[in-house]
């Protein structure tokens, strides 16, 4: 069982991670796809893959092998807080445990390599230590997050900056249309989409994430395995 950390500093036990693709209009044009409202699409990792990652963490996560091209993407993450299926978008709010900030860390080079042949993501994005996530904040203290600025730095220089009132697909239409693939559980999280502005990052580089309201997300990128 992997433990996440949450702002009173109890452990929040994670179950799956699930991640949204593409779901910011200028992100989804940076990556050359149309930004028409689809339907929402996911890929999963592994639940170690996650690191807890707020500044009092001093994290560091490795940069993978088998890529010259390891991106960012900054992402506000949701935790369920109790098992559903096929959940209503009326009724996804009372799913929500809390919230925070994360990073999908992403071997670019090999998913853009399997996109090109039709093939699944996971060696691109099921990578050790790709999911650093700030301290998760209950609902009771944060209230539903439906805007904020969300933004991330690499050594302090603004390279992602967006608002996540600019999701494609929001928060509880994302948890009623996964939960009609899956029954949710307590303890599952989701990864929202990130906004345009993804890149390549090197080792020894330091990342700060934050979406208004929640933890700060800091992590340094560590050496090549």
């Amino acid at each position: 069982m992997t433990v996440h950390k949450t702002t009173s500093g109890d452990d929040y036990p994670v179950e799956r991670i699930f991640c949204v693709g593409r779901n910011y209009e200028a992100h989804v044009r940076e990556m050359g796809k149309d930004p028409n409202r689809e339907a929402p699409f996911f890929f999963t990792k592994w639940a170690e893959t996650l690191v807890n990652a707020g500044p009092e963490d001093e994290a560091q996560i490795v940069y993978p092998s088998r890529t010259e091209n390891y991106h960012h993407e900054i992402e506000l993450v949701v935790a369920i807080s109790k098992d559903g299926f096929k959940i209503s978008v009326d009724d996804a709010q009372s799913y929500i445990w809390g919230y925070a900030v994360g990073l999908d860390m992403t071997r670019r080079d090999l998913q853009l390599a399997a996109r090109e042949k039709g093939r699944p993501w996971d060696t691109g994005k099921n990578v050790v230590q790709s999911c650093p996530v700030g301290r998760l904040a209950p609902v009771s203290e944060t209230g539903l997050l439906v805007n904020g600025e969300i933004s991330l730095t690499v050594n302090d220089k603004m390279v992602q900056e967006s608002d996540v009132d600019m999701l494609i697909w929001n928060v509880n239409e994302i948890i009623s249309d996964l939960s009609h693939y899956y029954a949710l559980r307590a303890g599952d999280i989701i990864f929202t989409g990130t906004p345009a502005g993804v890149g390549a990052i090197l080792p020894g580089d330091v990342l700060k994430g934050n979406v208004k309201g929640l933890p700060p997300l800091e992590v340094t990128i560590g050496p090549k395995q």
